[in-house]
């Protein structure tokens, strides 16, 4: 196959994957804590020797998460968290305990706060936080300490990756740090709102038609290569 070939379907390939990405953080707009991600090109260049000219190729395998802050919308939920700053909290999950922005917690039958998705919210020290069903209302300060009727009852811990090149998305709006976290030691926690997804929709969709055309133009050329090779094909063979 023509080398000219084999680069244009590696490039098509990325594309896909990019064209994937981005149909992910669309979807995800809506998405209280969600973080929207991009896909890295990276150009390989490889000699090909007896005086030809050097071959490059396009992968684009890598992935970035995009970690600037969400607009903040209030809810009025006791346990509706946002984080306002850099800092993930911590919960605990099948998989080893990993991060999220996503704030909306609940108690589960047990009295432990949960995630949407069943998993639970771990404190500054990494034990799951309890609440009693009588501890009445229950207020969180901005340094993450909750307290029912003016009594501390636990204090909510914010964390980084101890590697920021570490993060790795896990699904949804959670990540995992492959090198283990540390706890913040100053943030701002507001209760009652939470984090809206980052992604901002028309810009995606603009990258979205960016992409699709850059996809077509390969498809084209493609179908162009395809032709010609067909073309030499059937005059050899007369």
């Amino acid at each position: 196959m023509d080398n000219a070939i084999y680069t244009t379907l590696n490039r098509q390939s990325g594309l896909m994957r990019e064209m994937r990405t981005v149909a992910n953080n669309i979807a995800n707009a809506s998405t209280n804590g969600f973080r929207k991600e991009g896909v890295v090109f990276a150009e390989h260049i490889a000699a090909l020797g007896n005086q030809e000219p050097s071959l490059s190729m396009a992968s684009a395998t890598g992935r970035i998460t995009n970690l600037s802050q969400g607009s903040l919308s209030q809810t009025g939920g006791t346990f509706d968290f946002a984080i306002e700053g850099e800092g993930f909290f911590q919960i605990e999950t099948p998989q080893g305990n990993q991060l999220t922005r996503a704030g909306s917690f609940t108690p589960s039958a047990e009295g432990e706060l949960v995630s949407l998705d069943g998993y639970r919210l771990l404190d500054r020290g990494g034990s799951p936080i309890f609440v009693a069903p009588d501890a009445g209302p229950i207020t969180v300060s901005q340094d993450g300490t909750m307290s029912s009727q003016g009594a501390p009852i636990a204090q909510l811990g914010l964390f980084v990756p101890t590697d920021p090149n570490g993060l790795v998305h896990q699904g949804g709006t959670r990540f995992s740090a492959e090198a283990g976290v540390e706890p913040i030691e100053t943030y701002v926690i507001m209760q009652g709102f939470l984090e809206e997804s980052n992604v901002d929709s028309v810009s995606e969709i603009t990258r979205m038609i960016e992409v699709q055309r850059a996809y077509e133009m390969g498809q084209t050329f493609l179908d162009r290569e395809d032709q010609r090779i067909r073309g030499v094909i059937s005059t050899l063979s007369r």
